[in-house]
């Protein structure tokens, strides 16, 4: 079977890409009894006993249930924003074009907090370890769908890895021929959980007999907003700290309608700008995507480590990443 599609590809003239499709693995006590009281006791006890020896009357009303402490995340506080900032590696096992985050994840993990540590000054920096979940695949499958879920064994193996840092795990999902929410809802039980959240990849949501890397995929503003009511129900069903949305966007092709995005209680919506290459096209891609951003919507920024050094370009540091307007609360290298 072909493999997974890689989320990045060549870039175009307004510092986008085309996608390239690529190969991938899987994938007390009793007391004792008193003693018999004595004949003379017994005797005093029958005498009138007076009115302040008299034992006082249980309270009617119950001790109230001690309070459980409300979930946090993983560096305490509910809130993401503005008291964090989110970065780190994406990743999937068996497929390194997708990113650092695969292979031995000790070893990726020091990596990953070496590079997001980078981002402290006037933020606290929270680590995010981004599975590549749901996997565009270069063949329909089975079902049709053009895609592949990682097994529930390799989350829990990341989410372990994350824990161990205070990080969150992101889901992304790349859904092919299926859809979004129906991929995100595949992984509620993880979504239940205070330190999970979910990115979703655009340009792999294709439509009608599109071919993945043939062409980019498209969704819209409203499927977000299907998406974050969705986690919003879940963050306050379990009463949970706020949880990451992130949608990456390539070009202004993959996202329509992007205005009708709302808030939605508990849930940080955030725009990851794919542009990739040189430092130039990178900011010009940035300062375009960004500019009709609705203003509930926190700016995220990606940086690649091949795609954006080719031909002697440079990778840009994170004195450069922060100078951006809006800065970003969002960063993640692949």
């Amino acid at each position: 079977m072909l493999g997974g599609v890689h989320c990045q590809g060549a870039a175009d003239p307004a510092g986008a890409r085309a996608p390239i499709a690529r190969e991938s693995a899987p994938a007390a006590p009793e007391a004792k009894a008193a003693e018999p009281a004595a004949a003379d006791s017994a005797v005093a006890s029958s005498t009138t006993t007076p009115a302040s020896a008299a034992p006082a009357e249980p309270s009617s009303e119950p001790a109230a249930p001690e309070e459980k402490p409300r979930l946090e995340l993983p560096r305490g506080g509910r809130e993401i924003f503005p008291t964090y900032r989110l970065a780190g590696f994406c990743g999937t096992p068996g497929a390194p074009a997708l990113g650092r985050l695969t292979g031995n994840l000790q070893t990726k993990t020091k990596q990953l907090l070496s590079y997001a540590d980078k981002y402290t000054g006037d933020r606290k920096v929270l680590p995010v370890f981004e599975l590549i979940t749901v996997i565009v695949m270069g063949a329909p499958g089975k079902d049709g769908k053009w895609r592949r879920r990682v097994p529930d064994s390799v989350v829990d193996q990341y989410l372990q890895v994350a824990r161990a840092s205070k990080g969150l795990l992101i889901l992304n999902i790349q859904p092919g021929h299926s859809d979004f929410l129906t991929e995100v809802k595949a992984y509620e039980k993880y979504l239940r959980m205070p330190d999970v959240g979910v990115a979703l990849d655009p340009e792999w949501a294709m439509k009608g007999k599109q071919k993945p890397g043939a062409v980019y995929g498209q969704t819209t503003g409203a499927v977000i907003n299907d998406v974050a009511a969705y986690l919003s129900g879940i963050v306050q069903e379990g009463d949970l700290p706020e949880k990451a949305l992130i949608f990456h966007q390539v070009n202004d092709h993959v996202l329509k309608e992007e205005s009708v995005i709302v808030a939605h209680p508990g849930v940080a919506l955030i725009k990851g700008v794919d542009g990739l290459g040189p430092k130039g096209p990178k900011i010009k891609t940035y300062n375009y995507l960004v500019k009709n951003m609705p203003a509930h919507v926190h700016a995220g920024f990606k940086l690649f480590f091949d795609e954006d050094t080719k031909n002697g370009g440079k990778l840009m540091s994170p004195g450069e990443v922060l100078a951006l307007t809006p800065v970003p609360e969002y960063v993640m290298y692949e």
